[in-house]
């Protein structure tokens, strides 16, 4: 299966390598006290820290704990304070840590101090809740590189911290002090508890967020339950809130299931402080994030044990890099990369600013296909084609050796910039068939960060297709409507079926994709879709007349787009070196 492009690459992994081997207060606010009062110094924690040490391995190994890294100083504080609490119950072990991003120091230089310290065995363990990205992806592929420049080191990786006792434990005595500080007296059946996670693309992360919901329902006696995600996930916090708000609970107790505070975290202190205001008649109740306690300190420690004996699991079963899960099934096999490369670090750059981008290449084609443009170019007189219309134009007369084909093109107005604009910011290409997609430079793809996504040959592709008595390529298209929302570049070239159902959801069910290349080829029904295309308006379209047309014409008429783009991007790249 074709691996799915990123943005600029450190060295691949093999999916899943690492396997084998505050309560507001009455305005409001969070209550940062109690926040304070959790960040303490190792110390206080010094009658029970002895036990942790002795359930430590007597291996001789170093630990680095490996953290997202965040823009907020107070997360990044806490991360800190629960690394001193770490190395004060790890019995004398080195224990460093390094972030993905934002702050310092970064991973690679955590792990250099630590074998310039002597360390010969490390074992790096996400700090992170949950098996999603980070923790599947960019975390083993900082791993990979960090092999490859310490290769006398003995590498070893653990375990995200995943649904652990001891965290139910935390969340539960979290959601106790909650409640503790309210002056009214109610029952937890009379209660809703909404759990906040962080939300990710990974849908097995999201799950494990609705399974702690769920146990902590049955084991605490709430009246019943609900979660909502702070970041990609649906719903978002406010809906969330807002649906508990309709149940007709006279309490919602919400707990923010995140590791430290930061961005997130305020922002759903500031959902729920909204929530108490529009609603007096309910109590709204904002519990801590699980924060710097001995619990998470424990776990982090169990996880570095576990790596370093090669029982370090994540669960392979549901994971979509691994096995065909629904909505997902093409991702499987996708190369492990990182993602982070413009915000390694950034916080302690002088002036916190992104690295320029000094190593955006321009296009540059095949002395072939150069020649071949040279010879478009020359071949007919192009003063009275519009600039941005030639970018597309001379392509497709490329892809079909016609000079003719130029007058039956139709661009609606801004289409070829709308276009442009929408590869570099939503980064999504639907596909009606696999050779539209297939037909995309891959290099192209890659340097620009864009996904692509053709559900033709899915098995829900074909249920619906049969449920509903459409094509294949008209439920693919309805499946990207469905999956992806507005947020699409759309590229037909195959079935006049997919521009009959992409024009039936833009008028009857608001579908607005960023624009829509229409180009298919044939007889049935071609040249009255692609009519039907032209007289969209309430879409950026590109189209022609006839039945002239193909896959490879829709896919060369994106690779113009794409090409543009990055060029487009190093010329602004060059102006602002010049300028600097």
């Amino acid at each position: 299966m074709a691996r799915q492009p990123g943005r600029m690459r450190r060295p691949a992994l093999l999916r899943h390598e690492h396997h084998a081997d505050p309560h507001a207060a009455p305005d409001g606010e969070p209550d940062r006290t109690a926040a304070r009062d959790r960040m303490k110094t190792p110390d206080s924690y010094s009658d029970d820290a002895g036990d942790a040490a002795a359930a430590a391995s007597d291996g001789d190994y170093a630990i680095v704990l490996a953290g997202h890294g965040s823009r907020d100083p107070d997360g990044v504080d806490e991360f800190m304070a629960l690394v001193a609490l770490l190395r004060a119950r790890a019995g004398g072990r080195t224990v460093a840590h390094g972030f993905l991003e934002f702050a310092t120091p970064t991973i690679d230089e955590a792990v250099a101090a630590v074998v310039a310290g002597g360390a010969k065995t490390v074992v790096m363990v996400p700090g992170v809740l949950l098996a999603a990205t980070h923790a599947k992806n960019d975390m083993p592929s900082e791993l990979l590189a960090l092999k490859q420049a310490h290769p006398e080191v003995d590498f070893r990786f653990g375990a995200a911290m995943d649904l652990h006792p001891k965290l139910l434990a935390l969340c539960r005595e979290r959601i106790v002090e909650a409640e503790g500080r309210s002056a009214r007296t109610v029952s937890r059946a009379d209660t809703c508890l909404v759990v906040v996670g962080r939300g990710t693309s990974d849908p097995d992360a999201n799950a494990d967020i609705a399974k702690l919901t769920r146990m902590l329902e049955e084991g605490m006696g709430f009246g019943t339950s609900l979660v909502c995600y702070a970041g990609t996930a649906r719903p978002l916090v406010a809906d969330g809130l807002k649906a508990a708000a309709l149940l007709g609970y006279r309490r919602i107790v919400v707990l923010p299931y995140f590791l430290f505070d930061g961005v997130l975290v305020k922002r759903i202190y500031g959902a729920a402080a909204d929530l108490a205001a529009r609603h007096p008649e309910l109590e709204v109740l904002a519990a801590p994030w699980l924060g710097v306690h001995p619990h998470v300190a424990d776990v982090f420690l169990e996880r570095a044990r576990e790596g370093i004996e090669g029982r370090a699991a994540m669960n392979c079963a549901l994971c979509k890099y691994r096995v065909q899960i629904v909505g997902f099934e093409e991702q499987v096999g996708t190369p492990q990369q990182g993602h982070h490369g413009l915000v390694r670090g950034l916080l302690g750059r002088n002036g916190a600013a992104p690295a320029p981008t000094t190593d955006w290449p321009p296009y540059v084609p095949h002395p072939i296909e150069a020649e071949s443009m040279r010879i478009i170019d020359a071949g007919r007189d192009w003063s009275g084609v519009p600039a941005d219309h030639q970018i597309v134009l001379k392509r497709l007369v490329h892809t079909s050796g016609d000079f003719d084909i130029v007058d039956d093109l139709y661009f609606s107005p801004g289409a070829v910039e709308t276009g442009i604009r929408a590869l570099l910011r939503c980064r999504r290409i639907v596909a009606d068939v696999t050779m539209v997609q297939t037909g995309l430079k891959r290099a192209v793809l890659d340097q620009l960060g864009v996904e692509t996504w053709c559900g033709v040959h899915d098995e829900e592709t074909r249920l619906l297709a049969e449920a509903h008595g459409i094509t294949r390529s008209a439920a693919g298209i309805r499946r990207a409507w469905q999956k992806f929302g507005n947020d699409v570049v759309v590229a037909i070239g195959d079935a006049p079926t997919a521009i009959v159902e992409l024009v039936r959801l833009v008028r009857e069910h608001g579908w607005r994709p960023q624009l829509v290349v229409g180009l298919p080829v044939g007889f049935v029904g071609t040249r009255e879709s692609k009519e039907a295309l032209r007289r969209l308006m309430q879409v950026p379209r590109i189209t022609n007349r006839g039945t002239r047309g193909g896959s490879p014409w829709a896919a060369s008429a994106v690779n113009a787009l794409m090409i543009a783009a990055i060029d487009q991007v190093y010329r602004q790249t060059q102006s602002q070196q010049q300028q600097a």
